[in-house]
């Protein structure tokens, strides 16, 4: 084949990647916004010019042949590339635009990220934000998400993350039930306490401490079993519950920081920190790819600027 011919069956090949990743003629023609009579002709046309059957189709499904996958392998990372660099280049052209679909923890989200979007919105107004609002661990690829905003430990290998903002966990307790029950002055004291949780599945229910400062070389560190009467898997939840006077919550600083700003809450047990409980970094993570839109760029960097100082309690 020569080269003029070749180049004029670029399309056809973008086509077959497309009908390899999507899984069938339908879902393909609908990708590439073309009739599925059109997407059938096109690899026809492929199969024609190359001179062996591409891809094998029955009355209910259709898989690529050895040599269509092999086509598919080879070409795929260049027509990445192309994608990847016109991509760059429109991203360059104008204002940022489109939209960010982001997952966020619920209590994270209406508390912190929410308040901070009115700025960055107002200064950049072809950019739209799509904000699901769950605790649950998403699949951030399959679901669509360009981006999500988790407490984690560490971030997944195979995802780009950026770290936000350190965070930290604080027990909490309104100055009523202290009055009421007393105030807790060693964790093992926390058993005579009513102690409002984030459940753990079936894992027995226990809160861990580290002692700040002292003069060990070795930080001390103590695991309690706890209990009380209510215990929710959202941190504002259990903010709420504390803020009544219904125990001693242990929640993540982002969800405390109001209470204790605004003297419902105190801080309980200052000199232990709790380990364990929630991880101490925010990130913003999303799927490995070869480009990352200008908009998902530029509200990552207005999100660590907005979050620099962490949530002081």
């Amino acid at each position: 084949m020569d080269t003029k011919k070749a180049e004029s069956l670029w399309a056809h090949l973008h086509w077959l990647i497309v009908l390899g990743q999507q899984g069938s003629y339908t879902a393909a023609a609908a990708r590439l916004g073309v009739s599925k009579a059109a997407m059938s002709q096109r690899i026809t046309e492929l199969e024609r010019a190359v001179g062996v059957t591409l891809v094998r189709r029955t009355t209910r499904s259709m898989r690529l042949t050895e040599a269509g996958q092999r086509l598919v392998d080879q070409t795929r990372e260049p027509f990445e590339q192309i994608a990847h660099s016109f991509l760059n280049a429109r991203d360059l052209a104008g204002e940022p635009r489109g939209l960010i679909r982001v997952t966020v923890p619920v209590a994270l989200g209406r508390q912190q990220l929410v308040p901070r979007l009115t700025d960055f919105l107002l200064a950049h107004p072809s950019i739209r934000i799509e904000m699901e609002f769950s605790d649950r661990l998403s699949s951030l690829a399959m679901e669509g998400f360009d981006l999500a905003i988790r407490h984690a430990a560490a971030p997944p290998d195979t995802h780009v993350a950026w770290r936000l903002c350190a965070t930290r966990s604080v027990l909490v307790a309104s100055r009523a039930y202290l009055r009421r029950k007393g105030t807790p002055l060693t964790p093992h004291m926390l058993a005579a306490h009513d102690c409002l949780h984030y459940p753990r599945g079936q894992e027995t229910n226990v809160w861990s401490f580290e002692r700040r400062g002292g003069r060990a070389r070795q930080a001390e560190r103590m695991t309690v079993p706890i209990d009380g009467p209510l215990a929710a898997n959202n941190s504002e939840a259990l903010r709420d519950a504390a803020q009544a006077g219904l125990g001693i919550a242990l929640l993540p600083d982002f969800s405390a920081q109001a209470g204790l700003q605004a003297g419902k809450l105190v801080e309980v047990l200052p000199e232990w920190r709790p380990t364990g409980a929630f991880a101490d970094e925010i990130y913003a993570i999303r799927p490995y790819s070869l480009h990352i839109p200008r908009a998902v760029t530029l509200f990552v960097e207005h999100l660590r600027e907005a979050l620099k100082a962490g949530f002081e309690v």
